[in-house]
């Protein structure tokens, strides 16, 4: 007998060689039918995979993320499977699991796919589906699996095999179909309803350039029709909040390809938009007794060769910018925690300047390939809002909690309600991409945990998402797509003070290691903003618009005291434009309501006269006639309502 403890605490018996699913059965039918796979002693495994040991087991279903991924890992075989029979020598790839769905890289010779062949695509998948097959798991030697796919001709599968070891290579096969995969997969193809192939891309063989172009699938499946459908209506609405849509409708940012890919341009109104989150956070970390710093757009590569920055990215980041003067190279600023370093050195510290909090908007550049750029999500040059925190070994924790109070008081501020903490930690296998040794790790890798504990944070832990130099919790926010998107950051670090060599003089008169705390609250402007937009559809806030005001006089005859009107509000930093376009006024209003302008200041005769102005706010209507005092007095009311004050 074995024994099988559950996520409650509780603990089965059960005998040997039993599976996820007799587990599940032994509970009730109802869980068992909605079981697509299981973790076993936190491995995701088939549900039908037998258990030989003590383990303890959580049951997966459509409701966990890793049910979702089994379910969707497995909808990207039954898609390939409905390829080869709808298009006879098709070849396949990869074909992983994604945020939303699936896809398979395919090699589809002769044949063409494009959206004219989704319908027939999607049918074939839910006849093959309806036959319920099972996936069947079938460990394989090397020397067979090669055989397999050299008898199919097929070089894609022979290429990952090159890479895997004897005894760790396993097919899948469901139906008329088999694939090289570690799996795991849901017990059939019966628990998919419903299927939707959602578009049709290319793909580099390996990601390479140089490599043949394959086509890429993507897909997404739902064990219920009405669960497809209410996916759908969500891609619809998130198309009209896609920030590239919306940024350039509402003239916030721009690309050109001659300026380059990827470095977003910002126009007058997403400036204003920057600058008026910029002054919001600056103004926070003021009374957080944060000091302003500014670096350089460049540095010297020795910098980043004693950060080990180079090491790690170097061949994957913007090449080094030569000067005339023989061997000197400078590099593009990746990261502005160097340069920071250096600041910490340019006098002796004492341990009572700690903790010495240097906060600066720095704009970074990093290469990422073309096909990985994504409007202001994914860009070769963005803004950070960095900040780095030298600090004694007793103090990480208070510090690394009063900066979780500062992400959390953005997010409320800024009405970011769906966002999930993730502790990201060392892998437990692979310590080689890390630098340091294990005390400093451990001592950080708690820091973290603590601090969020206590802060009482929801956080999910994933091993090997660590950055080279320490653990971090990353902010991960959902957009209207609910794709995750890393924003708020925040990193213990004891190795960049180690190969600085940052010392302070502590009260024992002694020198001392100070321990780094990096942190980004915002993650990078582009990032953050294009979130904010999908999230608000454009309707910011009356605070963070960057047009607050549009003065509407209803004719020329007005034009003077609009001109007189927008100048007083300009004084007291209201921000907005007069319409003197020669427009009647319920063109000139819609207008604003299409630029989402919040709030519309109509002036006539009866305004003129009584130095009046009629007051329309975007989706209320009209508010009435106010004097210009009063309406100062009232707009100050509506920018102040929304933003908590910070630590109150």
């Amino acid at each position: 007998m074995i024994k099988i403890t559950l996520p409650d605490g509780s603990v089965k018996e059960f005998e040997k060689g039993s599976s996820a699913m007799d587990v599940a059965l032994s509970i009730s039918e109802g869980l068992a039918r909605n079981v697509l796979s299981a973790k076993v002693n936190g491995e995701v495994v088939d549900a039908n995979r037998p258990i030989e040991e003590d383990v303890d087991l959580q049951l997966l279903t459509w409701n966990d993320a890793d049910g979702k991924s089994t379910f969707w890992h497995s909808s990207a075989h039954l898609m390939a499977e409905a390829l080869e029979e709808l298009y006879p020598g098709v070849k396949f790839w990869v074909g992983p699991p994604v945020e939303n769905g699936f896809y398979y890289d395919v090699d589809t010779g002769n044949h063409s796919i494009s959206a004219d062949d989704f319908d027939k695509i999607e049918k074939k998948m839910l006849e093959l589906a309806r036959q319920k097959n099972e996936y069947i798991r079938k460990p394989m030697s090397k020397a067979d699996a090669v055989s397999y796919f050299k008898e199919k001709n097929d070089e894609y599968k022979l290429d990952l095999l090159e890479g895997l070891e004897d005894g760790n290579i396993t097919f899948y096969t469901q139906g008329g179909f088999t694939d090289l995969c570690r799996g795991p997969h849901i017990p059939n193809t019966g628990f998919i309803k419903a299927a939707k192939i959602t578009n049709v891309a290319g793909a580099y063989f390996k990601g390479d350039q140089s490599q043949k172009q394959l086509t890429r699938i993507y897909g997404v499946t739902f064990p219920k029709q009405k669960e497809l459908k209410e996916y759908l209506t969500m891609v619809e609405e998130a198309k009209k909040r896609d920030h590239r849509k919306l940024g350039q409708e509402l003239e916030i940012f721009a690309f050109s390809e001659k300026v380059g890919k990827g470095l977003p341009l910002w126009l007058p109104k997403g400036a204003m938009l920057r600058e008026r989150l910029e002054n919001f956070l600056k103004k926070a970390q003021l009374k957080a007794g944060y000091l302003p710093v500014v670096t350089p757009h460049i540095g010297s590569k020795k910098l980043y060769e004693t950060s080990g920055h180079w090491d790690k990215y170097g061949e994957d980041s913007f090449q080094p910018i030569k000067t005339p003067e023989e061997g000197e190279e400078f590099m593009l600023k990746p990261m502005n925690c160097p340069h920071h370093c250096e600041i910490f050195k340019t006098r002796p510290r004492s341990y009572k300047e700690l903790p010495l909090r240097l906060a600066e908007f720095g704009t970074v550049y990093r290469y990422e390939q073309s096909g990985e750029l994504h409007g202001l999500t994914r860009v070769r040059g963005f803004t950070q809002d960095d900040a780095h925190i030298f600090c004694r070994t007793d103090q990480v924790e208070d510090e690394f909690k009063k900066v979780i109070d500062l992400v959390l008081y953005v997010f409320k501020s800024l009405g970011f309600e769906d966002y999930s903490a993730q502790v990201s930690l060392r892998s437990k296998e692979d310590r080689s991409k890390y630098i340091g040794n294990d005390e400093d790790w451990d001592k950080a890798e708690a820091a973290i945990q603590n601090a969020a504990n206590e802060k009482g944070l929801n956080t999910i832990v994933e091993y090997g998402e660590a950055a080279f130099y320490g653990p971090k919790l990353d902010f991960m926010v959902k957009d209207a797509l609910g794709r995750k998107w890393q924003l708020g950051t925040i990193q213990v670090d004891y190795q960049l003070p180690n190969r600085f060599e940052l010392e302070y003089v502590g009260a024992d008169n002694q020198k001392h290691r100070p321990v780094m705390i990096h942190r980004a609250p915002f993650g990078s402007m582009e990032r953050f903003i294009a979130i904010l937009i999908e999230n608000t559809a454009g309707n910011f806030p009356l605070w963070l618009s960057p047009d607050q005001i549009a003065i509407l006089p209803i004719s020329e005859k007005y034009e003077d005291y609009a001109n007189e009107v927008f100048l007083e509000l300009q004084e007291k930093d209201i921000r907005g434009y007069v319409d003197h376009r020669d427009e009647k006024i319920g063109r000139k209003i819609r207008d604003a309501e299409v630029n989402k302008i919040p709030l519309m200041l109509i002036l006539g005769e009866k305004e003129q006269e009584e130095r009046k102005v009629s007051v329309r706010k975007k989706g209320e209507g009209d508010l009435g006639q106010l004097t210009i005092d009063e309406f100062i007095g009232f707009a100050g009311k509506e920018i102040n309502k929304n933003i908590p004050k910070f630590g109150e």
